[in-house]
């Protein structure tokens, strides 16, 4: 009743096809010249889709925690004429 895991069903038309890593180079010759270039590139196009949203959240996030550490502190005139 059924065989390996893996092996459970047959997929009919579907092609798959793989490279062995044997055959792949990890660092081609031209890793470090046209790598970094187009690294830069790809964060140059990114950045301001990407950054407005983390630099909004920072902002809410700190004047959160100001506001949060100012109305915690108690009122100085509430108590003045206490003895």
């Amino acid at each position: 009743m059924g065989g390996h895991f893996g092996n459970l069903e047959r997929v009919r038309h579907v092609i798959t096809y793989s490279l062995s890593p044997f055959e792949q180079k990890a660092f081609p010759k031209s890793y470090f010249t046209k790598g970094i270039l187009n690294t830069w590139r790809r964060f140059r196009s990114q950045v301001f889709r990407v950054a407005p949203p983390f630099v909004l959240a920072y902002v809410v996030y700190t004047w959160g925690n100001e506001e949060f550490e100012r109305l915690k502190r108690k009122n100085a005139a509430d108590f003045e004429n206490d003895e």
